[in-house]
């Protein structure tokens, strides 16, 4: 059997930016708030430090809590907008329809999905509204809130007109929207706006504030933009099992994000290097861009005999949509990285 000093080094993984340790400014935060006794359950410094931050960052007084993960953050703020007669009204990729195992109707007592279409997934409010319409008798789950994934699952990313849009369409028929935020770093990288312009400013109620994916080893916000929402939500966290003893060991990572901008920096990175490597991705003849690169993640589909070969060399990739390999960049991706992925895909080309 080999030593670990004897082990290859493990190569960098594109399959998610799940996959990337946590990074070195959450590491001091977490070493800083770990000596000695703190309050718990959330009465402690560090958790009003991240609170308070939020309220800086959103420029507004919001409602915040804080939950271990993505699944809990979504399912428990649709569950605190909805009776289980209604009705959520998402794009048939987000995650809360793909990838949450029932978890929204469960929380909810049986809240119904209904999903609509869109190009490169984004809901398309044309559609959102045509299903809102279309019936309004007592026999039908009555739509009362509108889920979007900024960025989407597909790497795109909502503009502010299409947005206002969206908000156009709840305005109209009272309905509430909810955001799914687990990538909304790199949405705002993207879009180089304020983050009150894609979020309060354009009518969304409560925004799922992602930290995991971007160098955190765990913690979502759930904040409320309208604090009259937020009554009794603690309880709802501690019923689902959200409530943290150890809160500050949450909150101190967004402490380490928010404070040191490291949040923005760490999204402005992923999107450059998913950048570069669409780029790069791009000069082999066997590879097809699936979805326009917007955020920190690529799609592209490839031959199978390319897809089994990078997976020999060591290169776990997703297939996630529509037979689309996606490639996730995260704050720790290099060029090196880049180019030796690259190097190997050129290698099966030239075979």
């Amino acid at each position: 059997m080999a030593h670990d000093d004897q082990l290859p080094a493990p190569r960098h993984s594109f399959a998610s930016d799940n996959c990337a340790g946590i990074c070195p400014e959450v590491w001091k935060a977490l070493a800083q708030a770990n000596p000695g006794s703190a309050p718990s359950y959330g009465n402690d410094t560090w958790t009003q430090r991240a609170a308070d931050a939020l309220r800086e960052l959103f420029e507004t007084d919001c409602e915040v809590f804080f939950v271990f993960n993505g699944t809990a953050a979504n399912s428990l703020a649709i569950a605190h907008l909805c009776r289980s007669y209604h009705s959520v009204i998402c794009h048939s990729l987000s995650h809360i329809e793909t990838s949450e195992c029932g978890a929204p109707e469960f929380f909810t007592g049986g809240t119904k999905i209904l999903h609509v279409g869109g190009g490169n997934g984004k809901l398309d409010a044309g559609e959102v509204e045509k299903i809102v319409i279309e019936r309004n008798d007592i026999h039908y789950p009555k739509p009362q809130v509108i889920s979007l994934t900024q960025a989407t699952e597909c790497g795109t990313v909502y503009s502010v007109d299409e947005m206002r849009a969206v908000h156009e369409v709840a305005r109209r028929h009272g309905l509430r929207i909810h955001m799914d935020g687990a990538r909304f770093a790199n949405a705002i990288a993207s879009l180089d706006v304020a983050p009150k312009e894609i979020t309060w400013k354009v009518g969304v109620d409560i925004l799922c504030f992602g930290c995991t994916k971007n160098g955190a080893p765990a913690g979502e916000a759930v904040v409320f933009f309208d604090k009259n929402l937020a009554g009794e939500f603690d309880y709802r966290c501690k019923q689902a099992g959200q409530l943290a003893s150890k809160m500050r060991f949450l909150s101190a990572g967004m402490v380490g994000l928010l404070e040191t901008g490291t949040w923005l920096k760490n999204a402005q990175h992923s999107n450059a290097m998913a950048a570069l490597l669409a780029e790069k991705l791009k000069s082999l003849p066997c590879v097809e861009m699936a979805f326009p690169r917007e955020a920190n993640s690529v799609f592209i589909r490839m031959p199978a005999g390319l897809a089994d070969h990078l997976l020999e060399r060591g290169w776990h990739l997703i297939d996630s949509i529509g037979g689309a390999f996606r490639c996730m960049c995260s704050w720790d991706t290099t060029a090196a990285d880049i180019e030796q992925f690259i190097t190997d895909a050129r290698e099966w080309s030239r075979e």
